[in-house]
Formats: structure tokens, C-alpha cells, sequence
């Protein structure tokens, strides 16, 4: 098969490197990729905006199947397009895909299917989000409705907070993405990431996962894309497990068939485990990253069946199966992110990192140039590691992070950390 990967960041390295490690593949290719993807794939200078000049690159090399990695094209109808011109594309139609690029969307097919979640209202005037904040009080979740890469969910301590962010979005502060605003209840309880592949009617689950969002230590400092994830979480239990797919997945997959919008794809949950059950609090409609990283290190099964039976509606009688172990990575990102920072610095010691048994290195924002590894970006680096322990897995990771030379580049040292407290009682 020839298949055309389209993404640069640390998830879609882990991807490349999946995919690649296929039977099934004869030619891989990525759009635009990255330095490290530069190694399981044949980069290719293509604008994701231009469908057009994505589906022309298919047909002239005879792509089999387009792996759509991040949202925005998702959401801009990259698969709707592509298979207007016969190409096989994995990920949602750009209907089904609002169940990311809106969050209002979601929250009004809650209320629809009687999903869990935490009570809300939607705003498109800052007057009445402020008056509706003043009433609730603080803590509360100020949301932009559309796609913000990562960033554009404040939880509000206080109602101070809550007024800043108000502001802040609707002046503009996202782009179109804060035109409208969706409130929400705050939900008490620990938050785990839920995965399942959808092929419009039937879910199968993936491994559960757990990502850091805060930029620090501690959970403090601002929201990012991600800091570090592990796999498996014990708090999903088996009964919790099967009541997410219950309540949340399968209700999403029945509304969203029954609305006409059928979702193929990586349906993402961010789930809420409060004293009352899971809640939902989100949807991604493509893998997460960089849970995606611990989940492509932890699948036995070859990926590239399983995505041929999600955009052919053939998962019912489909599983996948997991290496026991489990599996952390650690981001390393450039100083100053998620604000200002700057690109151009140099990376040594990757390849000794590397030796570490259990260890992979994912690329995210990194360039190639005259032989030597230049950060690129925020999210620069996924240092990953197997074990048979999160303990283990995790001490790896650190361990193949303080063998990088990078004084420009920071990560948190405490990924996994409630897994590991909980392995050591």
C-alpha cells in the first residue's frame, strides 16, 4: 500500500513509526513531517490548506490512504474533499468533526443523547457571559467555542479570572475561534483521556491514557497542548471503562449516525471521573498527543488494518491487542512556551538518549540543517519509554532526558506521577 500521513508533530511521528512497521506499506509518506519523521517516511512540501493540491499529490502517486493527523484540516473538510476525488482518507467528515471544532456542538449533543456532562450555557456577547459568571460564582470553565490549539480553555479560580478570560476572547484574544463562548459547570474528580475507533455505527475501545496539561511541576503554570501522558491508567477501572463506553462513546456514536453525520475516525474523550461517574468535558476527533505517543508504543496489532476497517465500516468484529507493559513520555518543550519562544537552537545527544532500553524519541517541532537537530517549535520533543512498571517506564524516560543537551529546552519531571504514588503504596 502507499499511504500519505499528514501532519509535522510528535504524534504524527509516532504514527510514521506505527505505520511503517507495517507489512501492509510498500511507500509512506508525510506532509509536511518533521526532522525525526524524516527517518520512517519520504517528507513532502505540501500545504494541508490546499486540498486540492493534497488530493493531486495522491493521484499521481498512487496513494492507497490519506492518516489525517491533526484537527484543523479535519475540521476545514480535508476528508470530505479528498474523497470527492476517490481517495481513501482516515478521519471524520468535516460534519462530524465539529464535535471538536465546537464545543457548543458537543455540549448540544449532550443534552440530546443524555451524555454526562457538566451543566452549561453558550454566549456570543460578552455582557452576558459576564452577568451569567457573576451569578455562578468561581470556580468555573470559560471555553472558545472553536479550535485553539490546546489553549483556549481557562478554568477560573476566581471570578476575576473568570472576567479576564471573557475578555480576552471575545476581543479577540483566539481569533474566530472565541467568537462565541461556552460555559461550564467546573467538575471535581480526576481527568483521564479515552480513546475508541469509530467506523460510523460500531467503537471499539483503545488503551486508556492519561496526559499533563499544566506546563510545571505540580500542575501549576498555564494549559498547553500537553506535557507528558502515560499508559495505562489504573483509575480506569473495568467498571469504569465499560461505563464510559455506555454513557459517552457509544450515545455519541448512535447520536451523532442518528443526526445523519456519522464519525469515523479516533473519537477522543476527555473524561472527567467525579463522585458521580464519568463526565464528559470534551471531544478531540483525532488521536491525542502526546497520548498518542504511549498508545502507538503500547498497540501489538499492526495499525494499518485497524484504519482500513474504521473507513470501511468493518470494526464489528474487530479487535486490537496491547503489550502489557506500560509506556510514559515526557515533552520537552522550548523555554517560554506555551508563550514566547524562540527556534533555531541546537539539540545534541539524541542518539545516546536513544540506547536506553525501551526507549523512542518522538519528533515534534524540530528542523534538519547541515547535520545537526534544531528546535522548530514549542512542543520540540517526545522522549518516550516502555516498562513493566509506569515506575520503570517513567524513571527511563528520565533517564534518556537528562542524556539530551539542550540548555534552550525545559519538560516537567513529575509525568505519571499519580500512577507512580499509586504503585509505590
Amino acid at each position: 500500500m502507499h499511504i500519505l500521513l499528514l501532519g509535522s508533530g510528535g504524534r504524527e511521528h509516532a504514527l510514521a513509526w506505527k505505520i511503517a512497521a507495517s507489512p501492509l506499506v510498500t511507500r509512506l509518506w508525510a506532509a509536511p513531517g518533521n526532522a525525526g519523521i524524516a527517518r520512517e517516511a519520504d517528507c513532502a512540501a505540501l500545504d494541508l490548506a490546499d486540498h486540492a493540491a493534497v488530493a493531486a499529490f495522491c493521484k499521481a502517486n498512487e496513494v492507497d490512504l490519506v492518516v489525517v493527523g491533526p484537527e484543523t484540516p479535519l475540521a476545514a473538510g480535508i476528508v470530505d474533499d479528498l474523497a470527492s476525488s476517490g481517495i481513501k482518507a482516515f478521519g471524520p467528515s468535516r460534519a462530524a468533526a465539529q464535535l471538536e471544532g465546537s464545543k457548543g456542538f458537543t455540549k448540544d449533543l449532550c443534552a440530546e443523547f443524555d451524555i454526562p456532562t457538566g451543566a452549561y450555557r453558550r454566549f456570543t456577547a460578552a455582557a452576558d457571559a459576564l452577568a451569567y459568571v457573576r451569578a455562578r460564582g468561581a470556580p468555573i470553565v470559560i471555553k472558545a467555542d472553536g479550535l485553539a490549539a490546546g489553549k483556549g480553555v481557562v478554568v477560573a479560580s476566581t471570578l476575576r479570572e473568570a472576567e479576564d478570560a471573557i475578555a480576552r476572547m471575545f476581543g479577540g484574544g483566539f481569533g474566530r475561534a472565541g467568537a462565541e463562548v461556552v460555559i461550564e459547570e467546573y467538575l471535581e474528580g480526576r481527568e483521564v483521556s479515552f480513546f475508541a475507533l469509530c467506523d460510523g455505527e460500531t467503537a471499539i475501545p483503545l488503551a486508556s491514557a492519561q496526559d499533563h496539561k499544566r506546563a510545571f511541576d505540580h500542575d501549576e503554570g498555564p494549559n498547553t497542548g500537553g506535557m507528558g501522558a502515560y499508559s495505562p491508567t489504573p483509575f480506569v477501572t473495568g467498571d469504569i471503562h465499560d461505563a464510559i463506553m455506555t454513557r459517552i462513546i457509544l450515545p455519541t456514536v448512535g447520536g451523532m449516525k442518528a443526526r445523519g453525520t456519522p464519525f469515523r475516525g479516533v473519537l477522543y474523550a476527555g473524561v472527567m471521573l467525579t463522585q458521580a461517574g464519568p463526565k464528559l468535558f470534551e471531544y478531540n476527533v483525532r488521536f491525542g498527543d502526546p497520548e498518542c505517543q504511549v498508545l502507538m508504543l503500547r498497540m501489538m496489532s499492526d495499525i494499518v488494518p485497524a484504519l482500513l476497517a474504521a473507513c470501511d465500516g468493518q470494526l464489528r468484529n474487530f479487535a486490537l491487542r496491547w503489550y502489557p507493559e506500560a509506556a510514559v513520555t515526557v515533552v520537552m518543550a522550548a523555554r517560554g512556551y506555551p508563550g514566547d519562544y524562540g527556534k533555531g537552537s541546537r539539540i545534541e545527544g539524541l542518539d545516546e538518549a536513544a540506547t536506553i532500553e525501551g526507549v523512542e524519541i518522538f519528533h515534534a517541532g524540530t528542523v534538519a540543517k547541515d547535520g545537526a537537530i534544531l528546535a522548530n517549535g514549542g512542543r520540540v520533543l517526545n522522549v518516550c519509554a516502555m516498562g513493566r512498571t509506569v515506575t520503570e517506564a517513567q524513571a527511563r524516560a528520565y533517564q534518556a532526558v537528562d542524556r539530551i543537551r539542550w540548555p534552550d529546552g525545559f519538560c516537567r519531571r513529575d509525568i505519571a506521577w499519580q500512577a507512580v504514588e499509586r504503585e509505590r503504596r
